[in-house]
């Protein structure tokens, strides 16, 4: 029987497909990402700090006391400042273990496509601890600066006016840590999409 020129197998045909493809390179911002992660982690320490050192005493009117009593703001008088400093303390520590870890990757970047994935996730459920802390501090911050008449819950900040500054920076730099976080997720996500493109 004649065989024709279809029957014979290509070489080339099966020399491209014996040989495995090389994981896609996409594009890596590692670099980047550590250090946004080292900033996040200088951020992060910075607002648990500076609200731990909030102490301020001062001597106040008491209902039924005659004088002055010396009375001390301290941020663990309110759960909202001790939930505050604990969330931030958790993104600390995060921030270092993922700026270790980005640091690995840079000198095994096998494991980049792994991480990226991880990182999103984490960066995701990070954020959302950092911002319900700065929300629930900024709402109470707010309540000390401005007051509520129709609850009476009177204003501090006029009296406690070193700790009111204190916090007021504290959750400002802890928004400042959110908006990294996200620049972080966006930088994953992005990282991973220019991995699947290829």
């Amino acid at each position: 029987m004649a065989s024709t020129g279809t029957d014979k197998p290509d070489p080339e045909a099966a020399t491209k497909s014996e040989v495995p493809h090389p994981p896609p390179k996409g594009i890596d911002y590692f670099a980047v990402d550590v250090g946004l992660r080292v900033l996040l982690f200088a951020a992060t320490l910075t607002a648990v700090v500076v609200m731990s050192t909030a102490k301020q005493t001062e001597p106040v009117f008491v209902p039924g006391a005659p004088v002055r009593v010396p009375i001390a703001a301290k941020f663990n008088h309110s759960p909202a400042f001790i939930y505050f400093v604990a969330a931030l303390s958790v993104a600390c520590l995060y921030s270092i273990i993922t700026a270790l870890a980005s640091l690995g990757v840079i000198a095994k970047p096998i494991y980049a496509t792994k991480f990226l994935l991880h990182y999103a996730f984490w960066d995701v459920l990070i954020l959302g601890i950092v911002a319900a802390a700065t929300g629930a501090a900024g709402g109470v911050a707010y309540i000390g600066l401005k007051g509520n008449s129709h609850t009476r819950w009177t204003k501090v900040c006029n009296v406690y006016d070193e700790f009111c500054r204190h916090v007021g920076s504290s959750i400002a730099i802890a928004l400042f840590a959110s908006v990294l976080l996200v620049l972080l997720i966006m930088l994953s996500v992005f990282s991973l999409h220019s991995r699947i493109r290829e």
